[in-house]
């Protein structure tokens, strides 16, 4: 039933969307950005792409910073053009995924409040998808309770505040168990009304959001070994959604070390190469096993994993435009234009500073 409406209100942006996934860059793009010699060299390359002479007003030395920058500010611009030309509930749809880049400029305003640090000056570190109209009102606030309560009143994340934090838990020891408590929030929210949608959003977005609720549940999980984090805190942290929920949840929050996380992840087909040098995922440039002998290797399994996550992730996203009338395409285009943006700013970062044996060390799209 979806095809026989959707282009009626949706088609010409799952168009545009589509024609902006094909100026993601390819293999042969990055096989010639990789050959640059210099960030001159870098810039001239880009310009035959679909980025343009979007740096041509720069002048050198470029810094990495700036091409992220600058990139990321086509990708915001792409952004508010999709939602500017969105009707309901495409444009809810659209907001939902605005709230994540929210959440994590909300968290840098407490932290900034919280160091007694100039608010204003934070606003231009915020990620320009997650500013809203009344984010200067934020700024007025000289006190975390007073920002609490601006929260509640100015920010769509007013319900996932209300819902699961008080003023008295932002402190400086608790901010990340904040973040993670408002993402745990916003996962499962985003999944209840991609559901409420049915049809293939459901299918695709309900695949996508349960692997970002499973890596952010076995991230949790590595970080918090030899932590004052109890394992009661640890398990109201994990979303209620994801391949893991429940019984993999339940085995995670009472994990003790990297081996127990294994045999958790053992029982997803997806997720075993994870933890297995020889798998199909992308392992790290050192061939370098994930089994590990103690406790002290846990962050260097959870950098391997990282890796190989992103690799889950764009794959994913792939899937996503394979499949037509839904919205998966919209969440995908920006997570694997994201990822492009970071492959560009490794790149541009290996070429300043002369590292070229870790020049490959991305994960390509195309």
């Amino acid at each position: 039933m979806e095809a026989l409406f959707f282009n009626v209100d949706s088609g010409y942006l799952e168009g545009v969307v589509r024609g902006y996934k094909g100026g993601i860059l390819t293999q042969s793009h990055y096989a010639n950005l990789t050959q640059c010699e210099t960030i001159e060299d870098f810039r001239m390359q880009l310009g035959s792409t679909d980025y343009g002479n979007f740096l041509a007003n720069e002048s050198l030395p470029i810094s990495t910073s700036t091409i992220a920058d600058k990139a990321t500010q086509i990708l915001v611009e792409q952004f508010h053009y999709m939602r500017s030309n969105a009707v309901e509930p495409l444009s809810k749809f659209l907001d939902y995924m605005t709230y994540a880049y929210m959440i994590d400029n909300v968290v840098l305003l407490i932290t900034g409040t919280l160091h007694e640090r100039d608010t204003h000056e934070l606003l231009e570190r915020c990620h320009p998808l997650g500013i809203f109209d009344t984010m200067p009102a934020l700024c007025v606030a000289t006190n975390v309770e007073e920002l609490y309560q601006s929260v509640l009143v100015e920010t769509p994340l007013a319900p996932y505040f209300r819902e699961c934090l008080s003023a008295s838990d932002l402190d400086d020891l608790n901010i990340e168990i904040i973040r993670n408590t408002l993402y745990k929030a916003y996962l499962e929210d985003f999944h209840r009304f991609c559901m409420s949608l049915g049809g293939p959003t459901a299918d695709n977005m309900s695949r996508l959001l349960e692997f970002e609720a499973d890596r952010r549940t076995i991230n949790i999980t590595i970080n918090s070994f030899n932590t004052e984090l109890t394992k009661e805190q640890r398990a109201k942290l994990f979303p209620a959604i994801g391949r893991l929920y429940p019984e993999g949840n339940n085995a995670l929050a009472k994990a003790d070390d990297i081996d127990q996380v294994r045999q958790v992840c053992d029982n997803v087909p997806e997720y075993r190469p994870f933890f297995d040098s020889a798998g199909s995922a992308r392992s790290r440039p050192n061939g370098s096993s994930l089994v590990v002998e103690d406790d002290g290797d846990a962050l260097a399994v959870a950098s391997a994993l990282e890796d190989r996550f992103f690799a889950m992730e764009v794959h994913l996203n792939k899937l996503a435009f394979l499949q037509q009338f839904q919205y998966g395409v919209f969440y995908s285009y920006i997570k694997l234009k994201e990822h492009e943006i970071r492959s560009l700013t490794w790149i541009a970062e290996c070429i300043a500073q002369d590292a070229r044996e870790r020049i490959q060390d991305f994960i390509p799209i195309f």
